[in-house]
């Protein structure tokens, strides 16, 4: 059994996916992405989460 990496960066997120980090927080203002965060800061995002969104968007 592997265990995969789930919690990235913003930056590495956008890095990842081409996305740009104000839509990145703007998902995680919404709850479209979970994120585990210190006080208002953002400090990593779900990955699995940020897939599916593009995945929506995309169509793919």
């Amino acid at each position: 059994m592997s265990i995969d990496k789930t919690w990235y960066t913003v930056e590495e997120i956008a890095d990842k996916f081409g996305l740009e980090i104000p839509l990145i927080l703007k998902w995680v203002e919404d709850g479209v992405v979970r994120a585990e965060m210190t006080g208002a800061r953002v400090d990593t995002i779900n990955i699995n989460d940020v897939e599916l969104k593009v995945q929506e968007m995309t169509g793919i």
